[in-house]
């Protein structure tokens, strides 16, 4: 779809359309790291927290199901990115916990990420930033 076709769409459809172009630039920057966007999500949650995190609470940081949280871990155990481990609080829990090989690979991520972030976003200035921040969260 050519750039002056969407300007003539509904804001709501403009808006969903940039989000999706922005969205798939930012996958497509990670898959030199093998990992997705959802993928880094839980894999920051786990290098930002001093413990492992039962996968209850890491759905309801990163605001989806538990059975989309037990996938992601499911694949990155198997990447050796992530470990399972039982909760001592709790024996009917799992918790997650990152291996040494999750963090540097979330770094990489992270690094690829930013790249791409300010490349997409050099087509604005400071100033537009914020008002583009404050208008999505009053949307929000």
């Amino acid at each position: 779809m050519a750039d002056h076709d969407v300007a003539e769409l509904p804001l709501w459809v403009q808006i969903s359309h940039a989000a999706g172009r922005i969205e798939q630039q930012l996958e497509d920057a990670l898959a030199g790291s093998g990992l997705s966007l959802s993928k880094l999500a839980v894999l920051r949650q786990l290098t930002q927290s001093d413990e492992p995190l039962p996968l209850t609470q890491l759905a309801r940081r990163l605001s989806c199901v538990k059975s989309n949280v037990t996938q992601l871990v499911d694949r990155l155990e198997a990447e050796g990115l992530v470990v399972r481990e039982d909760d001592p609080d709790d024996r009917r829990s799992v918790r997650a916990r990152i291996t040494d090989s999750g963090r540097t690979r979330c770094e990489v991520g992270c690094d690829a990420l930013h790249a791409r972030e300010r490349e997409i976003f050099a087509a604005i200035n400071e100033a537009e930033g914020r008002m583009l921040g404050d208008v999505l969260k009053r949307l929000g």
